[in-house]
């Protein structure tokens, strides 16, 4: 990004060279830290403030003006460029710093590492094909009866896109969520190795949010449903409720429940599970911008994003640019205020905004409907998915409905996989770019190829994956 407004340099003068432009910042830091500000937020201030940078100076240039400034970590966030940094510094350089031309710190931009927190809906009333255990064999494991044929899953059509066309092979979507439960019965053959982006180790497992002597206290026998979190009810022992209703386990669970989604929509895709999140539901907006680089760079074709935060970022408008560019389909979730809010990364450009619905195809009272309005809704009510254990849960919220969506994208990616350009070459180069970066808008359009709700604010309707399907084989040129 060019800075805006600079003042042109005199020619005929030299330039400072970086290490003294560098030495001055800091001497105009310290000038500025030696006299005490107000007080405007708090009395006892963060010891660090974690902010995101991106720079021409390299990774060398970083480290180097953070030994001056006095930052106690560095870390890049996997841009191509390499250009991309989040950095922790001392609490009282953050007001100062914001004073200076960025310029002059080798900075091109800067913006605050937003902490971003899970926003959940209200879970209504338990759902009776919650506790349909009757085994089901559904594309190579055996699952519940009712995850199969709850409403939700019937009224978007799954079965007749999966006979028709596919069930999303050959595609790997990114779950960026609180991670997943890799050893769960129905998910763990769907999986592909993630990466956990709050210990920065591999795997995108969810289970080391929780100890040992947690698990232990499971008695599978004494199962019944219960409420696990704000917005879902989980068939699990008492026990384990107990634990999970402590402190700290706000969002467990999240990812395993969006990963079911994902997989009951497409059986047959892979889900890259991408731990952005801890168990409490918070997390910082630069391990979602590393786990969407990370996505793009381990070829996902489709990154399903159930979260949301009020506050724009520039660096996360670029990150989705980026996918975009290299024809990664990106869904969020609207949000769960209930309201006509602009929320992020769903009122993004590039990104595929979805609302909720109940399952008799009316708006949900907890959905946002998007400003501008939702692309479109699916429903989000009580839908039933995988919860870690071993065991199932019934889940409200856009959280849910998004992957409906990420879904059914990836049923269309497996459709567009068999059928690549067939140019080689530098002709089929430039082909291949050209058709990368219109991924995006035409799976947009395909995917309004919806059923019609009573509501105008839920966009082009309720999701449909069978005309959704349909739609995509006719831009594709498929009849």
């Amino acid at each position: 990004m060019k800075p805006q407004n600079q003042p042109k340099l005199d020619k005929s003068k030299r330039q400072a060279p970086p290490a003294f432009r560098a030495y001055l910042a800091l001497v105009l830091l310290l000038c500025f830290a030696a006299h005490p500000l107000s007080a405007q937020h708090s009395v006892h201030p963060p010891q660090t403030t974690r902010v995101i940078v991106r720079t021409n100076l390299g990774l060398n240039g970083i480290l180097n003006l953070c030994g001056l400034l006095g930052c106690s970590s560095v870390q890049g966030v996997g841009d191509p460029q390499g250009q991309v940094f989040v950095i922790q510094t001392p609490a009282a350089l953050n007001i100062v710093t914001s004073l200076l031309n960025i310029r002059l710190l080798g900075l091109l931009t800067i913006e605050t590492d937003q902490n971003v927190q899970t926003q959940e809906a209200s879970a209504g009333v338990t759902p009776s094909y919650l506790t349909d255990e009757a085994p089901f064999s559904y594309y190579g494991t055996t699952v519940w009866h009712g995850y199969v044929y709850q409403p939700g899953n019937q009224l978007i059509r799954t079965d007749a896109a999966h006979a028709a066309f596919n069930a999303g092979a050959g595609v790997i979507v990114a779950d960026i969520d609180t991670g997943v439960d890799p050893t769960h019965p129905v998910l763990k053959n769907a999986l592909v190795s993630g990466y956990d982006f709050t210990r920065n180790s591999g795997g995108g497992s969810e289970m080391a949010d929780v100890s040992q002597s947690s698990v232990a206290v499971l008695d599978k026998s004494g199962n019944r449903p219960s409420k696990v979190s704000q917005s879902a009810v989980a068939v699990l022992d008492q026990s384990a409720v107990a634990v999970l209703d402590g402190p700290g386990y706000e969002a467990f669970g999240h990812g395993t429940m969006t990963a079911g989604i994902i997989h009951l929509v497409a059986p047959q895709a892979q889900i890259m599970p991408l731990k952005a999140f801890q168990a409490d539901g918070s997390g910082y907006n630069s391990d979602i911008l590393r786990a969407i680089y990370y996505a793009v760079a381990h070829g996902a074709r489709v990154i399903n994003m159930s979260f949301n935060y009020t506050s724009y970022s520039q660096e996360l408008a670029n990150a989705v640019n980026y996918a975009n560019a290299n024809g990664v389909i990106c869904v969020a979730a609207a949000g769960n205020s209930g309201q006509q809010a602009t929320v992020y990364p769903a009122a993004l450009k590039g990104v595929i905004d979805v609302a909720s619905t109940s399952n008799n195809d009316t708006p949900s009272t907890f959905s946002n409907y998007g400003a501008p309005p939702v692309w479109l809704a699916a429903p989000g009510e009580g839908v039933m998915t995988t919860y870690p254990f071993g065991t199932y849960a019934a889940g409200w919220g856009t959280s849910f409905s998004t992957p409906m969506v990420s879904g059914t994208a990836a049923l269309m990616m497996s459709q567009y996989k068999t059928n690549p350009p067939v140019a080689k070459g530098l002709l089929g180069a430039i082909l291949q770019l050209l058709t990368a970066s219109t991924t995006e808008p035409q799976a947009a359009s395909a995917l309004a190829h919806t059923q019609p709700i009573p509501d105008p604010q839920m966009g082009k309707g309720r999701l449909d994956a069978y005309q959704a399907m349909q739609a995509w084989r006719t831009n594709l040129g498929l009849h």
